[in-house]
């Protein structure tokens, strides 16, 4: 149980920094300032993640790197969307 607790918290605080970084583009319409090869990086490591944590059955991995790989794709499509305009 406590563990469970633990991989939670750990996911949730994982996850929630992809927000307000996606909200600030949002609202500025600017991603200057972003590193598209660190969120390249980023994606191709949450992937991995995926794959360890789904081949681990360790479900807490899972679940945080495929919601983590999903904000990625939302901050690079935001890259490529706003820094061609």
């Amino acid at each position: 149980m406590f563990l469970d607790i633990v991989g939670l918290v750990a996911s949730l605080t994982s996850v929630i920094g992809f927000i307000p970084q996606m909200i600030k583009i949002k609202k500025s319409k600017s991603t200057h300032d972003i590193s598209l090869l660190m969120l390249l990086n980023f994606f191709v490591c949450s992937v991995a993640w995926v794959i360890y944590g789904y081949c681990t059955s360790a479900f807490y991995v899972t679940l945080t790197n495929v919601i983590s790989s999903f904000f990625c794709i939302v901050l690079i499509y935001q890259t490529f969307y706003y820094r061609r305009g």
